[in-house]
C-alpha cells in the first residue's frame, strides 16, 4: 500500500511540474486577451445575422480562458446586448472547449498534435453549430439593435494592474480547484489502475462511448481535463477516445445544457448536444486513423513538458502552487464581519467568473453598500437595503437561478 501511495504522490508531482511552465505562460496570454479583447468588442462583432458573424463568434471564443459554466452568463449578457442567436450558439460551444491557457497545458502533457486538435475541434464545433442553427432557425430572427456605450479611456497603469490581477490571481483562483482535482484523478488512475486495463475492457468503440458518457454531464474545465485524459490514454484508452473526452467534457455540463434548453429553445438544445457528440466522435476517429497509420512522428504525441530542464519545471511548479494556494486560501478566509442584509442562494455559481458577472450586474442597483460572493457555498451576500425583487431579477438577467435565503450562518457567509 505504501508503494501505491508513493506512486500516487510521484505522479501528482510529475503532472504538476510538467504542466506548470506552459500553464503560467498561457495564463499570461489569457491576461492580455482579457485586457485587449473585452466584451464590447465581442458584442460589436456578434450582432449581425449570417454565417460571417458565426465564424467571427467562433474565432473570438476559441482563445478565451472561460469555462463551460463561466460562458453562460457571458452568453446571457451578449443576448441582451443584441448578439444574434446563432452567433451566441457558436460562442457557447467554441469558448469552453479550449483556451489559450489549456492549449499550452495540452502541449506540455500530450504534445503538439493534441494541442492542434483541441482548437481545431472548437473551431469546427462553433462553425457547424452556428451555421446549422442559422439555417434551421436563425433566418427567421430579426437583428436586435445593439446599444451604444461610451467608455472612458483606460490608462496603461490600470491595464497592467488588471493584467496581473486577472492572470495570476483570478485565473488561478478560478481553475485551481479543478486543476488539483484533475491532477489527483489522473495520478490515481496512473498509480492504482493496472497497465492496459482500459485496453482490455474498454476497447473501441466502447472507449468513445465511455468518454462521452463521463464528459457530457460533468463539470470539467479545459485545463483540469488534461491530466485525466493523459492517464486514461496511458492505461489503454485510444488517443482518439482521450481526444473525445477533451472535447466533450469542457464543452458541456448540466448548467450549460440547461441554459441552452431554457434560453435558446428545444431545437437549439438538440443541435448543441448532437453537434458536440458528432464532432468529438469524428475527430476522435480521425485522430486514431492518423496515429495508427504510422505516418505521424511520435514526437508529435509526446508532451513538451520534459523538454525543459528539471530546474525550470520545479521552479514553475512552485510558482504555480503558490498562486493557486493564494487564490484558494484567500477565497476561504475572506469572512464577513457582520450579518448581510440580504443573502441570495445561487446554486449555479461555479467559479470566479460567475461571481464577477453577478457583482458587475448588481453594482448598478441603488441601495447596495457592499457585495460578497461565496463560490463555495454559492451565496450572494448583500449589504444595504436594495429592493429584493430587483436583486432577484438582476441575477436572473445575468443568467442564474437565484433564491432568497432568510438566514445566514457563519459557515455559509464566507466571502470570496
Amino acid at each position: 500500500m505504501s508503494d501505491l501511495i508513493l506512486n500516487f504522490i510521484t505522479e501528482c508531482f510529475h503532472l504538476w511540474i510538467e504542466m506548470a511552465p506552459y500553464l503560467l505562460f498561457g495564463m499570461s496570454m489569457a491576461g492580455l486577451l482579457h485586457i485587449f479583447l473585452g466584451k464590447e468588442l465581442i458584442t460589436e462583432h456578434l450582432g449581425k445575422p449570417g454565417i460571417w458573424s458565426v465564424i467571427k463568434a467562433t474565432l473570438l471564443g476559441v482563445p478565451l480562458p472561460v469555462c463551460s459554466c463561466g460562458v453562460v452568463p457571458i452568453a446571457s449578457s451578449l443576448e441582451k446586448e443584441g448578439a444574434h442567436k446563432s452567433s451566441i450558439m457558436a460562442f457557447l460551444v467554441s469558448t469552453p472547449t479550449t483556451g489559450v491557457d489549456s492549449i499550452f497545458a495540452t502541449y506540455s502533457l500530450l504534445g503538439p498534435l493534441f494541442a492542434l486538435f483541441r482548437p481545431l475541434a472548437a473551431i469546427i464545433s462553433g462553425i457547424t453549430l452556428g451555421v446549422a442553427d442559422y439555417l434551421v432557425e436563425g433566418k427567421n430572427i430579426k437583428q436586435k439593435e445593439v446599444p451604444q456605450h461610451d467608455h472612458p479611456p483606460v490608462h496603461i497603469i490600470f491595464k497592467w494592474k488588471e493584467f496581473l490581477k486577472y492572470s495570476f490571481y483570478e485565473i488561478p483562483q478560478d481553475i485551481g480547484q479543478a486543476l488539483i482535482i484533475g491532477i489527483a484523478i489522473g495520478a490515481a488512475i496512473s498509480a492504482f489502475i493496472p497497465q492496459s486495463f482500459f485496453e482490455r475492457f474498454f476497447f473501441f468503440p466502447v472507449d468513445f462511448l465511455v468518454a462521452l458518457l463521463i464528459g457530457i454531464p460533468l463539470y470539467v474545465c479545459s485545463t483540469g481535463s488534461i491530466p485525466v485524459a493523459v492517464s486514461l490514454i496511458q492505461k489503454g484508452f485510444s488517443p482518439g477516445a482521450g481526444l473525445v473526452f477533451l472535447i466533450a467534457g469542457p464543452a458541456t455540463n448540466a448548467v450549460t445544457l440547461s441554459f441552452v434548453r431554457a434560453k435558446m429553445g428545444k431545437v437549439s438544445f438538440y443541435l448543441y448536444l448532437f453537434n458536440i457528440i458528432i464532432v468529438a466522435a469524428l475527430l476522435g476517429l480521425l485522430f486514431n486513423f492518423l496515429t495508427a497509420s504510422g505516418g505521424i512522428d511520435t514526437q508529435l504525441l509526446s508532451g513538451a513538458g520534459q523538454m525543459l530542464s528539471m530546474n525550470i519545471r520545479v521552479a514553475a511548479g512552485g510558482i504555480l502552487f503558490l498562486l493557486v494556494a493564494n487564490g484558494l486560501i484567500r477565497q476561504k478566509t475572506c469572512k464577513i464581519n457582520r450579518k448581510p442584509d440580504i443573502v441570495v442562494l445561487v446554486p449555479d455559481i461555479h467559479c470566479k467568473q460567475c461571481a464577477m458577472t453577478i457583482k458587475s450586474a448588481l453594482h448598478k442597483l441603488e441601495g447596495i453598500n457592499g457585495i460578497i460572493i461565496d463560490t463555495q457555498y454559492k451565496t450572494v451576500n448583500i449589504f444595504g437595503q436594495p429592493d429584493k425583487q430587483k436583486v432577484i431579477a438582476i441575477i436572473k438577467e445575468a443568467g442564474y437561478n437565484p433564491k432568497i435565503s432568510d438566514s445566514c450562518n457563519d459557515s455559509s457567509c464566507a466571502g470570496s
